[in-house]
């Protein structure tokens, strides 16, 4: 059950502040004792510290985006919009600078060919964003990009529970965005919210849906299929099996949102690098030296998308195999890398 929001302005906000605060004057006691656990740790990967340097700069950001917030609800005006996204963007960009500083995070995106249709066609109408949900922060990049390469105003809906965080809590209270409860009736509501976000959007509007549900893992793979077979899905089912990487998409949502603006385009993203890191434990022992994602994107015309719903579902995961395709064809290449480093 999440807090009113009330309680969580008055004391949550406050909160973040205060841990801020006490984190800085606190810091040599916590750089010694995350440098102390990192030392079970092989060399060079003593990331203790990093992960403490990490930290302390994302709750610096947090409590100066906390207070922005504030200033722009004394200050009110018609462009409150505007600024909320512009500040969004600035807190992402400074928190992919200390992930490229910290981490040495590299990044590699592969665009259509900007031929002068693809260059007329990037602002022109409302995009639809289908990406693959998997490894850390992959959802954070996602929309950073959006903001600060794409000019793009992304709408996402996200669990309720990421309410608890309040910088977040507040700016996308603020925004076209949606956050959803879980349970028994969760699936539902994220299609409704999906559709009402998705029926308002302009031609800078891009909503983004990860239609996995959730982040990738062999458990979920297996528990994803198991569902599909349980509902008589058995074409599906078999599709997922062939997917190494990815759950089965989930189509509801993504149909919603298609039905609710037919003049969208649909973008497809695949990533991967550090989709292995699964668990916070995984993060902490597994993570590379040297972080490195490689991206790809590609973009369906809105003429181009099936107008039934059967034919809808079979091209979607049309795009997910290609998106498995390819993250294989990503792993497969950097196999003499490993082995040469190894």
């Amino acid at each position: 059950m999440i807090p009113p929001r009330i309680l969580r302005r008055l004391v949550l906000a406050p909160l973040v502040i205060v841990m801020t605060l006490f984190m800085l004057v606190t810091l040599p006691f916590w750089l010694v004792v995350t440098a102390a656990a990192s030392l079970r740790l092989p060399p060079p990967q003593r990331r203790g510290p990093r992960f403490v340097w990490f930290g302390i700069v994302w709750l610096t950001l947090e409590s100066a985006v906390l207070i922005a917030c504030l200033w722009l609800w004394l200050a009110g005006g018609a462009r409150r919009q505007e600024r909320h996204y512009a500040l969004i963007g600035w807190f992402l960009s400074k928190v992919y600078a200390t992930a490229v500083r910290i981490f040495r995070l590299t990044l590699d995106i592969e665009e259509p060919e900007p031929t002068p249709e693809e260059r007329a066609a990037r602002l022109t109408r409302p995009v639809i964003v289908l990406s693959r949900h998997a490894g850390p922060g992959d959802s954070f990049l996602l929309i950073y990009h959006l903001l600060a390469f794409y000019h793009r105003r992304p709408r996402v809906v996200m669990k309720a529970a990421l309410q608890y965080d309040p910088s977040l809590d507040v700016v996308i209270n603020r925004l076209p965005n949606a956050f959803v409860p879980r349970g028994s009736a969760a699936q539902s509501r994220v299609v409704e919210e999906i559709r009402r976000l998705a029926a308002t959007m302009g031609d800078q509007d891009a909503l983004v849906i990860f239609p996995e549900g959730g982040n990738f893992t062999p458990r979920r793979r297996r528990l994803a299929i198991r569902r599909l077979e349980e509902k008589g899905l058995s074409a599906q089912a078999d599709r997922a099996r062939g997917m190494d990487h990815l759950l089965p998409p989930r189509p509801n949502g993504a149909i919603a949102a298609i039905e609710a603006c037919p003049g969208a385009d649909v973008i497809f993203v695949a990533h991967t690098g550090l989709d292995d890191l699964i668990t916070l434990g995984d993060v902490w022992r597994k993570l590379p030296l040297r972080a490195h994602i490689t991206a790809k994107w590609w973009r369906v015309p809105a003429a181009e998308v099936p107008a039934e719903r059967e034919a809808r579902i079979g091209w979607l995961y049309d795009h997910w195999e290609r998106i498995d395709a390819w993250i294989s064809a990503q792993r497969q290449a950097k196999t003499p890398d490993r082995a040469e480093h190894g």
